[in-house]
């Protein structure tokens, strides 16, 4: 495989072994290792060695390829962790969704109880509710 880096990219540099990382896991194709900023220990980060910012500059199998990787890694981290009661598996596909390492990678965070990690949703959000005609203007919206 032909890999595609950007000499800016900290994922790149990882990836090329020009800067440190706690690697997990490595193949051809993924590279899993610690996030520096962890949410809870044992916060990891699956990524494709191809550059891209977002999921859809992806390849399908590359793309696919991700979650069997983050699903046994999570696995381990129930094994090995046992205050995680939970497993979070998120992408953050582009700058307005909170991506901050403009290349793609699916964060495997552990959940505990009372660990203090929210998503943060305003207080309209609980009550608003989409009508069924709503819903299905937005689904011909997609399909059109």
């Amino acid at each position: 495989m032909i890999l595609m880096q950007d000499s800016d990219c900290i994922f790149c540099k990882i990836i090329q072994k020009k800067a440190f990382a706690a690697i997990l896991y490595e193949d051809e194709d993924i590279v899993a290792f610690m996030d520096i900023k962890p949410i809870n220990e044992g916060h990891a980060l699956i990524v494709p060695k191809k550059h891209a910012v977002l999921v859809e500059e992806l390849d399908e199998e590359l793309y696919l390829k991700l979650f069997p990787i983050a699903r046994k890694i999570a696995s381990r981290i129930k094994e090995r962790i046992p205050e995680t009661t939970a497993i979070n598996y998120f992408i953050a596909d582009g700058k307005d969704a909170g991506q901050e390492v403009f290349h793609v990678h699916l964060h495997v965070i552990p959940r505990r109880p009372d660990d203090g990690f929210r998503f943060i949703f305003d207080k309209e959000y609980y009550s608003r509710l989409l009508s069924e005609v709503d819903r299905e203007k937005v689904k011909e919206k997609l399909l059109s």
